[in-house]
């Protein structure tokens, strides 16, 4: 029997996600007044963080596995800070801060600034509906 190869990595799927967190700042910001569309995005993002933060363990395993203990540390401590700003995006998206919402997100751009989303992207709008998950959670 071969190998089974899992095409959708923990890897691809923070990939897919950061890119998405990228877009979804990248509307918030040309919105002028909050508004359910504004919701959504600002909903998105937090909930992308904290899935994002739960493929960090799942990355590493492998690592801590053969004994890469620094390289897994290291790369715990470079995405640390996604839990954290995913959980303050989502107490201010839950109680209307949306001044804190404007600060989150500009703390979120500058951790992901390095990523480059293609004009001609194919990740569509992720998120449309994510309020009602987020409440719902």
């Amino acid at each position: 029997m071969g190998r089974v190869i899992n095409p959708d990595s923990a890897g691809k799927e923070r990939n897919r996600m950061s890119r998405g967190v990228v877009l979804a700042i990248r509307e918030l910001m040309k919105q002028t007044q909050p508004d359910a569309h504004s919701r959504d995005l600002a909903a998105f993002i937090a909930l992308a963080l904290i899935e994002i933060s739960k493929t960090i363990d799942v990355s590493v395993a492998a690592w801590e596995k053969r004994g890469y203990w620094v390289k897994a540390d290291r790369f715990r401590m470079e995405w640390i800070w996604a839990e954290k700003y995913g959980n303050a995006m989502r107490l201010a998206v839950l109680n209307d801060d949306w001044a804190a919402i404007a600060g989150t997100s500009v703390q979120i751009a500058q951790k992901l600034a390095s990523i480059k989303v293609p004009q001609r992207h194919r990740l569509g709008e992720p998120w449309i509906g994510a309020w009602e998950v987020l409440e719902k959670r």
